[in-house]
């Protein structure tokens, strides 16, 4: 009975110094671009061969350092 006592107290500060010991811990990238794009794809309507159209996507920058996009493609 002390033994098992004894375990679970011995338990019980580990698990108190872990928790502890993870305080002040944050997962943040510090200057990091994040992109938001809410509207990743479109498909247009049927239109008569040579017809100009086009479509406005809007990319939002989350993070705190520059946001550079280096290559656009087309599905």
């Amino acid at each position: 009975m002390k033994k098992k006592t004894l375990f679970l107290f011995f338990l019980a500060c580990c698990t108190l110094f872990f928790e502890t010991a993870s305080l002040g811990t944050e997962n943040t990238t510090p200057n990091a671009s994040s992109v938001f794009v809410p509207e990743s794809r479109y498909e247009f309507a049927p239109v008569l061969d040579g017809t100009e159209i086009t479509h406005d996507f809007i990319v939002q920058n989350r993070g705190t350092a520059p946001l550079t996009i280096e290559k656009v493609r087309t599905g």
